[in-house]
């Protein structure tokens, strides 16, 4: 992971600087978990998802993204097709914040210079990091806190369509899928060591989440030279 981290740095210094232009907005949707709790369906939004984003464009085919997210996690083994979790019964709800930075890549080019409306499928991929608080089920199968909070790691995986719906707002759907490096987000795996009898579920198998939703940004900045790209 530090690895990734210098690489990602190193790409933003190695640029050359030259006018660019920019992109500022929010994100409106919603967030399902997919994990060892509740259903596991790839894409069923459940709990309101809102954030905000930047972008910067590099040339009319990729652009350095940033944003954070908030949201809620929430898995009820009573919505899963599995008689085996509809029996044991267990339900969470994890509020979170996500830091995401990466590169987002148009399939055609999305020159917003150029007169006319426009529209491209994309991909986003980078880093991200959510925060979020430990839990743990007891032998009770009650929902526990640990009283602590933990940085959980990820690679988002977005794809999306944007259009221009005027000379300086883009308006775009995605869907983006969240691979984490941890299984501690539905409790299954606690935090604390001395808890690790309260494990259960795949632990194998790390935890997903995905956000489904809307962005609208305002473009600004001056007109950029994309000769160098």
């Amino acid at each position: 992971m530090r690895l990734i981290v210098i690489i990602v740095i190193s790409i933003f210094m190695s640029q050359p600087v030259v006018s660019q232009i920019y992109e500022v907005g929010i994100f409106a949707g919603g967030s399902n978990f997919i994990g060892d709790v509740g259903a596991t369906n790839y894409i069923s939004p459940n709990q309101l998802a809102l954030g905000a984003l930047f972008k910067w464009n590099r040339s009319p085919r990729h652009a350095f993204r940033a944003s954070i997210i908030f949201s809620d996690l929430e898995g009820n083994d009573s919505k899963s097709d599995d008689p085996r979790r509809i029996q044991r019964g267990y339900d969470f709800n994890l509020s979170i914040i996500e830091l995401s930075a990466g590169m987002e890549f148009t399939f055609f080019d999305f020159d917003l210079h150029t007169s006319g409306l426009k529209g491209t499928p994309y991909l986003y991929s980078g880093i991200s990091v959510t925060n979020h608080d430990n839990y743990f089920f007891n032998q009770n199968g009650d929902y526990t806190s640990e009283n602590t909070n933990s940085w959980a790691y990820g690679i988002p995986i977005v794809l999306g369509y944007k259009t221009n719906i005027s000379n300086h707002l883009v308006l775009a759907a995605e869907i983006g899928a969240r691979y984490t490096f941890t299984d501690e987000l539905d409790g299954s795996v606690p935090d604390a060591e001395f808890r690790e009898p309260f494990s259960f579920g795949n632990t194998n198998s790390n935890d997903w989440y995905v956000f489904s939703g809307l962005t609208l940004t305002y473009t600004f900045g001056r007109r950029p030279c994309y000769c160098g790209f």
